[in-house]
């Protein structure tokens, strides 16, 4: 998908289920946070001269906030979630503001707990979809996600405790990883990517300056671009990527060999986006999405096998649990 990237749009709403107050025409500066990890992803939203009422009115009464933002054939949401706290300021004489910081999942993640059990013959499917009953009261739904196996259980299954702990278990036996994104739950294969046509990220779309290979993935910043979501593919020509240079002692071998896994050049441009954050202000000329992203054929090395934190790693044999 290529899309020229001109004439800027935003859209900004703060309510709740009764009411809602529409503030696009104010000048807004934004910076979202966006990744493929569990962690709720955030936003900080600055809103200038704001009147007193307002300002009140969404201190005590409002909870949800939905920012929209990109260009003219190119406009959708960046940031769904929910009000964490809101901060009154003075910039000059002249210009006050509004800072509203907000959360996407953060009361799933942090609260929601299952107590259930599941009979003989249960599928992961089964598991998934007593976890999101289990989080229907905070406000998660189902989004994209990836056929589970169709493995059944030989008994039943107790699930008891957080949801997020069991959506954990979930993934590594999936070999996926799971995030919130806009109030739903989804679920990426870690060698796979969400379906839809790749987004074409050069000069001609918005691409800002050069990509570059990092140890922590192919670095591109754009124009602002809601199309390019967690999982989703970037196709970028891999002779505009800037590659990364390794370290000639003995010492920095195991970390050269760790990066031509992980963070390789794939071989048709095709990459998978792993973290996705926008910034930009109305008013002024910040505009930008920066993308840290993976080829889509990346490994997981020998050497993070051993580690049950990594998404898709594999722990060591611990003790059989005969209950289960």
């Amino acid at each position: 998908m290529s899309i020229p990237q001109y004439l800027r749009q935003i859209s900004l709403k703060v309510g709740n289920d009764q009411k809602a107050l529409d503030l696009s025409d104010l000048r807004i500066r934004f910076s979202i946070r966006r990744g493929d990890l569990k962690t709720p992803n955030s936003a900080d939203i600055r809103i200038y001269n704001v009147s007193d009422a307002t300002a009140q009115l969404i201190r005590k009464e409002f909870e949800r906030i939905v920012l929209q933002a990109g260009y003219a054939g190119n406009f959708g949401v960046i940031f769904d979630g929910t009000i964490k706290q809101v901060r009154r300021g003075r910039e000059s004489q002249t210009d006050t503001y509004l800072d509203i910081t907000a959360a996407d999942g953060d009361s799933a993640y942090n609260f929601a707990v299952m107590n259930t059990s599941l009979a003989a013959g249960s599928t992961p499917d089964d598991q998934l979809q007593a976890a999101l009953k289990a989080m229907a009261s905070r406000g998660i739904s189902m989004g994209q996600g990836m056929t589970l196996s169709t493995n059944k259980l030989p008994r039943g299954k107790v699930m008891f405790g957080m949801v997020r702990d069991y959506l954990d278990v979930l993934g590594k036996t999936q070999d996926a990883s799971w995030s919130f994104q806009d109030g739903q739950l989804t679920f990426i294969p870690n060698t796979g990517y969400l379906p839809g046509e790749a987004v074409v990220v050069t000069s001609a779309t918005g691409m800002i300056g050069l990509p570059e290979q990092t140890q922590n993935g192919i670095t591109v910043r754009m124009l602002l671009n809601p199309s390019v979501k967690i999982g989703r593919r970037l196709q970028i020509d891999n002779a505009s990527i800037q590659q990364l240079r390794y370290g000639l002692s003995l010492g920095d071998q195991p970390a050269n060999e760790m990066a031509q896994t992980t963070v390789k050049l794939d071989s048709d441009g095709f990459y998978r986006s792993i973290v996705v954050n926008h910034s930009g202000d109305s008013r002024g000329n910040e505009w930008y999405t920066d993308v840290i992203c993976l080829s889509i054929d990346a490994t997981i090395p020998l050497s993070l096998l051993n580690r049950p934190e990594t998404p898709g790693s594999v722990g060591s044999i611990g003790p059989v649990k005969p209950y289960g």
